[in-house]
């Protein structure tokens, strides 16, 4: 059994897409660092499967080749509404779908290859003081100079540092489930429905990707996910032929509750936050897993600027943070918020859809506006 030192350059809490890939960046550059991830590898995680070719070099650098591992080409979107009216497009940039199963497994193996330490436990607090971080988890404490927050959607450890957006109750449930049955390889879709929208694409493994998102109040109407798929999903035919023609992977679909879109601080007690920790688009917009891999690139060049003397403190290191996440994200944000508002409006849905058939291009332009450009290798 290896004995995990209680110092580090860098501890990263959380080893999603954008812990790990921070964690690879910067062992890379020779710095000491320690993901503390609360479930073990591999594991599937409710999550839309759908990744912008935007962070191909970048996972290209840290040494992951997704279509060595089976993920499928993306080019092609299309769009439906609760009244079944369906708009398609080619995707500008294009993407891919890989399993969270499969992506995360593989840059937790390309982290240990690469000198991280990768520890199963629990954050439970973390405190700043005289420019050292203390992160007590379950069973240990360690300290480092910085410390990276990529811990998803919320945790506990929101509670601990007081976080706005955790006082506030959130209305929207997730599910996701793999399917198996015949799905084109190179198309995403998003199906709305009354009270929420579902996303689908294929995987490595050729199962079909669903997941959805809906208001909790419409939800608890039902007995179960079942009845809930078949009285209110179906409604929209593109939804229902996928469920009645397709099987379930899963014994039972994954869920996860109280979903916030609200804004989030991207430094939180001198934590630089990643990923879904810093913000998080709505999938109806889609391109979150892109979003976490980009600011883990974002948030390790600045550390490595840190390190090195390039920025001078830990005040100027949070600014050109800030800086940058607004810049790289804000608009994203923004983007989503609106479209996913006026989607959440059924007649106005319908129009837009008219709209967008009348003027096709809107639909491209929109997806960029959620979209990054290609990212390059500094």
């Amino acid at each position: 059994m290896n004995i995990i030192p209680s110092n580090f350059d860098v501890i990263i809490i959380g080893g999603g897409l954008a812990g790990l890939s921070s964690a690879i960046h910067l062992s890379k550059n020779k710095h000491s660092v320690l993901v503390i991830e609360k479930n073990e590898y591999p594991k599937h995680k409710v999550c839309g499967e759908y990744i912008s070719n935007e962070v191909l070099p970048y996972l290209n650098f840290l040494g992951v080749d997704v279509f060595k591992l089976g993920a499928k080409r993306i080019d092609k979107f299309e769009l439906s509404t609760p009244k079944n009216k369906l708009v398609k497009a080619n995707l500008p940039l294009g993407g891919f779908g890989i399993s969270r199963y499969c992506l995360d497994n593989q840059l937790a193996k390309v982290a240990l290859a690469n000198q991280a330490t990768i520890t199963q436990d629990t954050v439970e607090n973390v405190t700043f003081a005289n420019d050292v971080f203390s992160v007590e988890t379950k069973s240990n404490k360690y300290t480092s100079k910085i410390v990276i927050g990529a811990y998803g959607k919320r945790a506990n450890l929101d509670v601990k540092l007081n976080r706005n957006f955790i006082k506030n109750k959130s209305p929207f449930l997730a599910v996701k489930t793999h399917l198996k049955g015949v799905f084109p390889e190179n198309l995403v879709a998003l199906h709305n429905f009354e009270g929420g929208y579902c996303g689908i694409s294929k995987v490595e493994d050729d199962s079909i990707n669903v997941c959805y998102i809906t208001n909790f109040e419409a939800f608890k109407k039902y007995k179960d996910i079942n009845e809930f798929q078949r009285k209110v999903l179906y409604k929209n035919t593109a939804l229902k032929s996928v469920f009645e023609n397709t099987t379930s992977v899963f014994e039972t679909p994954l869920t996860i509750s109280q979903i916030s879109f609200e804004t989030k601080n991207p430094i939180e007690n001198h934590m630089l936050m990643c990923g879904d920790t810093a913000g998080m688009i709505h999938p109806l917009c889609g391109n979150g897993m892109s979003m976490a891999i980009r600011s883990a690139q974002m948030a390790s060049l600045l550390i490595i600027q840190f390190f090195n003397g390039a920025i001078k403190d830990r005040e100027g290191l949070e600014k050109q943070y800030l800086r940058e996440w607004n810049t790289e994200f804000k608009s994203r944000l923004t983007t989503g918020h609106i479209v996913a508002k006026l989607f959440s409006y059924n007649k106005l849905a319908e129009v837009l859809i008219r709209i967008v058939k009348i003027i096709p291009s809107i639909l491209p332009q929109i997806i960029k506006r959620t979209h990054g450009k290609t990212m390059t290798i500094k």
